[in-house]
């Protein structure tokens, strides 16, 4: 990562033209020349992400996806309390919606300011934040951008505002770190050199975030050349609890190989509810519920806010709304800038480190570790807070079992139990096989291979936290696990 200092920036048509997520495009140029020239060497680079254990993770980081429309901006908050924010939404709203957001916040510094790409639908409010933070708040510590220049009024103004209040500016590549305090912050991308002849999207800043057991990856508007070097580079190290859908859930990005290689838990898609791309895109959808990975849109969502205390990922939203990636669009649209309160509505569990082959321990209430004496069975996802009322959908709540062992699990006779000692008994004969899941649903229903159900009359899983307790039918602990 080098230190970059203010370069005269491409001229500028009087005539600019919006050309999809690609950004502003002057006389037929879709920029390209290199923000700057290497001065000085900052942090010293990693190329790969730690191949150690993962830490021990203390307090919570919170990841905010903020609803503007068709485009993003996230707010990153960690255990420490440093602050990152990714993007700053389209040039439309002048930062409008983030700046409000991080009022509503209570943010007073901006510590870390990454730059996924300058598309003007991604530093839309760049130049309109870091004024704010330079003359009304406690500052911004540094902006870290890719290096790829842009010809649009919005890049102008943005390289202006870094030099009227004399922000450091990073040109940041694969390998270099982010001193985000708390947490594990890796760089993938864009590489050296840069891919397809310095394309914006295709070098886009990576993110690979890391607390305790729990991940978060950051693609940007990465698209099949940058996502084919991410697999091909990283493989299993990419794997992650959460996943940012690149390009705002473009055909072009998100692909299956990207996805068989984050594994993720969910998927966040920030873009318009009517975007005239098309965004997300159907091909996206299908691919996410070909491999049953629930999404959460902030344009039915709204704000979306992701708390990690290092063992899980509570999924918190403005509205409640399809998570099933077919029946996205059947959600209601919720305006950018609405000012609703977050209401828990998910808890996801991390699968096994990409580091190993065998599940992590499972960690019980106090958060100190127990044996998982299965080996095998793990948590997938908790859904406590069903749509609706919780007691007129009660098979929207319900816990996602996996065998993450090698043999089939024969789980007849098991019991599941929470925190208030309600039990369900597994029936006689059923088995889950390798790398196979089981929901089990609190209400009633005709058990399958796939889903079985409680049968009971009321909620079972408290919305505020509880545990799950899997003991075997000699009443051997098997898993117990607090979200």
């Amino acid at each position: 990562m080098v230190r970059s200092p203010r370069v005269e920036s491409l001229a500028v048509a009087a005539l600019l033209v919006l050309a999809g997520c690609g950004g502003f495009v002057a006389n037929g140029v879709d920029g390209g020349a290199d923000l700057s020239t290497p001065t000085e060497t900052a942090t010293p680079p990693t190329a790969t992400p730690d191949a150690g254990s993962p830490a021990a993770a203390n307090g919570t980081l919170e990841v905010h996806f903020i609803n503007v429309g068709q485009s993003v901006a996230t707010l990153l908050v960690s255990p420490d309390n440093e602050t990152m924010l990714i993007d700053s939404g389209d040039f439309t709203d002048d930062g409008e919606y983030v700046l409000q957001y991080l009022d509503r916040q209570g943010i007073d510094r901006i510590d870390h300011f990454v730059v996924s790409h300058n598309d003007a639908d991604h530093i839309g409010g760049n130049a309109a934040v870091i004024r704010h933070y330079e003359t009304e708040k406690n500052g911004v510590g540094a902006v870290y951008d890719p290096g790829i220049a842009a010809s649009t009024q919005t890049y102008e103004r943005y390289l202006d505002a870094v030099e009227a209040h004399n922000v450091t500016l990073y040109e940041t590549r694969e390998g270099d770190r982010i001193p985000f305090s708390g947490v594990e912050t890796t760089v993938l991308g864009p590489p050296e050199p840069y891919l397809e002849n310095a394309a914006r999207n295709e070098n886009s800043i990576v993110l690979r975030i890391e607390h305790g057991e729990t991940s978060f990856l950051f693609t940007g508007d990465a698209e099949d050349d940058q996502e084919a070097y991410l697999v091909d580079t990283y493989g299993a190290a990419l794997r992650a609890t959460v996943l940012k859908a690149g390009h705002h859930g473009s055909a072009s990005s998100t692909s299956g190989p990207l996805l068989d290689a984050v594994d993720p838990r969910t998927v966040v898609v920030s873009s318009a509810y009517d975007s005239q791309y098309g965004h997300p895109n159907n091909e996206t959808l299908q691919r996410l519920a070909a491999r049953s990975v629930p999404a959460h849109w902030t344009a039915t969502h709204g704000d979306t806010v992701l708390t990690s205390n290092g063992t899980a990922v509570t999924v918190s939203t403005q509205r409640a709304a399809p998570t099933d990636p077919l029946s996205l669009r059947t959600g209601d649209p919720i305006a950018p800038g609405a000012t609703e309160s977050v209401t828990p509505r998910a808890t996801y569990l991390p699968r096994s480190s990409p580091r190993t082959d065998t599940p992590g321990p499972t960690v019980t209430d106090g958060g100190t570790p127990a044996e998982n004496t299965s080996g095998d069975l793990i948590i997938d996802r908790v859904r406590a807070d069903a749509a609706g009322d919780d007691r007129d959908n009660l098979n929207d709540e319900y816990v996602v079992f996996r065998n993450a062992g090698a043999e089939p699990l024969e789980m007849g006779g098991w019991t599941v139990s929470d925190d208030a000692d309600h039990s369900y008994t597994v029936p006689d004969g059923f088995t889950l096989g390798p790398d196979e899941t089981v929901t089990l649903h609190t209400g009633s229903g005709t058990d399958t291979d796939t889903d079985l159900y409680w049968g009971s009359g009321r909620p079972i899983w408290n919305n505020g936290g509880d545990t799950v307790t899997v003991t075997d039918a000699d009443n051997e602990t098997i898993l117990k696990r607090s979200y």
